[in-house]
C-alpha cells in the first residue's frame, strides 16, 4: 500500500519559513479562517520533514489534564497515562493545537515553558520536569476573525510563536486545487471558484463564516459524483453558511445564475 502524501499547493514561502522554525526550535502560530488550508499545510510539512504529526483540535473544554496526562485505574492499580503534548515532547514529533484560542487558559499555562528558551514540561502531579526532545516542534493555528472579541490570544501568548497569516488563494490557486482534490472539470472548478469569491464580497450579509476552500472541495466532489451541480452547491456550500431564510434563498439564487 502506497504511504499517503498529503497534497498542498504552496503560496508563497510558507514551506521555507516552517523549516527554518522547525530548525530553529521556534513555535509557529498559523492565522487564517476556516478552511483556508492550515492543517492541511501542516500535516504537508510534517511528511517533508519525516516527523510524526499529532493533532489536537481544541474546544472549549479542552484543558491541560487532556493535553499532558492523568493517572487512570487499571485492575487494582492506578497508572499513569501521558497525554499526547507529553508523548510529542517525549518522542520529538510535531504537536499542533488547532484552534489553540479555543481552549481553557490553563492550556496556555501548560505549554508557556515549552514556547521560550527552556523547552521543557512541568507534570505537577508527577512532580518531574521533561526537557523536549531535539525534534519536538510545537504548532498552533487559530482564527482570529471569529467571534471578534470573544476569544482572542493574549498578545503576551502570540509573542512565543513566530507566525504565518493564510487566506483564500487566488482564483487561479484555488481553482488547481478543486482539481487535483477532485478531479473535476476545469470549468466546473472555475465556476465553483467564482462563486466561492463572490459570497467573500459579500460582506452585507453579516456571515459569521464565508466560503472555505474545503466547501469548495466538497462541491465539487459531489459534482464530480454525478449530483447536479446546483444542488450540489446549495447543500455543500449555500446551507453550511447560514440557518437565515432569506439569506439562504439570496444565495441560491446567485449560484443559480452562476452555474
Amino acid at each position: 500500500m502506497s504511504k499517503y502524501i498529503p497534497y498542498y499547493h504552496l503560496i508563497d514561502k510558507e514551506s521555507e519559513v516552517f523549516t527554518h522554525s522547525f530548525k530553529n526550535k521556534i513555535p509557529i502560530l498559523i492565522k487564517g479562517p476556516t478552511g483556508t488550508g492550515k492543517s492541511r499545510f501542516i500535516e504537508y510539512m510534517s511528511h517533508n520533514l519525516e516527523k510524526k504529526l499529532i493533532t489536537i483540535s481544541c474546544h472549549e473544554e479542552t484543558s491541560s489534564t487532556d493535553l499532558i496526562g492523568r493517572y487512570i485505574i487499571k485492575g487494582a492499580e492506578t497508572i499513569w497515562i501521558d497525554g499526547p503534548l507529553t508523548v510529542a515532547v517525549k518522542e520529538g514529533a510535531i504537536l499542533y493545537l488547532d484552534e489553540i484560542a479555543e481552549a481553557r487558559p490553563d492550556v496556555i499555562v501548560a505549554i508557556h515553558s515549552l514556547t521560550d528558551h527552556r523547552r521543557e514540561l512541568y507534570i505537577d502531579k508527577l512532580g518531574i520536569t521533561i526537557k523536549a526532545h531535539e525534534d519536538f516542534m510545537l504548532v498552533a493555528s487559530y482564527n482570529p476573525g471569529y467571534q471578534k472579541g470573544f476569544k482572542e490570544l493574549k498578545p503576551s501568548t502570540k509573542q512565543r510563536f513566530i507566525a504565518l497569516t493564510f487566506n483564500y488563494p487566488v482564483a487561479k490557486i484555488e481553482t488547481e486545487i478543486l482539481i487535483n482534490e477532485t478531479s473535476v472539470e476545469l470549468e466546473t472548478a472555475k465556476q465553483l471558484v467564482a462563486i466561492g469569491n463572490k459570497i467573500r464580497n459579500l460582506t452585507e450579509l453579516g456571515l459569521t463564516e464565508t466560503v472555505s476552500t474545503r466547501l469548495l472541495v466538497d462541491a465539487a466532489k459531489l459534482i464530480k459524483s454525478g449530483l447536479p451541480k446546483r444542488l450540489s452547491t446549495h447543500v455543500a456550500i449555500i446551507e453550511p453558511l447560514t440557518d437565515e431564510p432569506q439569506t439562504l434563498e439570496a444565495l441560491k439564487d446567485l449560484c443559480n445564475l452562476m452555474i
